[in-house]
């Protein structure tokens, strides 16, 4: 799974359309967005990385302000903050980040406590 596609969407526009409301994903020009793009294909990649990562494609992620209204999912062309511009797929807009340091593990809570104890004297926690 990709990372863009385990994020929340929140992209949200409804228009009546024959009598039933078609909720559209739409971002709007001069919106704070992330696009993706496929930098290169698996058959562009060099012969010199290895085989589990020539075979998948060179993906890139990028955060800017949209140039013109754009679908979610429509190709789009944003100005990143150093001043680029790059075009892609719209994926997000306001972009956050959406990852965490996973579950919580008991034997890592252990081992800070007795590193603490070791490196700054005293008992455990």
């Amino acid at each position: 799974m990709r990372l863009w596609e385990t994020c929340e969407i929140r992209l949200k526009k409804a228009y009546w359309t024959d009598g039933l409301i078609e909720v559209i994903s739409v971002a709007n020009k001069g919106d704070w967005v992330r696009i993706h793009s496929v930098i290169l294909t698996s058959e562009q990649r060099s012969t010199a990385v290895p085989e589990d990562t020539k075979s998948v494609p060179l993906e890139q992620w990028t955060k800017g302000y949209l140039h013109a209204d754009t679908p979610l999912g429509g190709e789009a062309t944003i100005t990143t903050r150093t001043g680029r511009v790059v075009s892609g797929t719209l994926v997000d807009e306001t972009p956050h980040y959406c990852h965490s340091f996973g579950d919580f593990v008991p034997e890592l809570q252990q081992a800070g406590d007795e590193a603490f104890a070791f490196l700054f004297g005293g008992s455990k926690k």
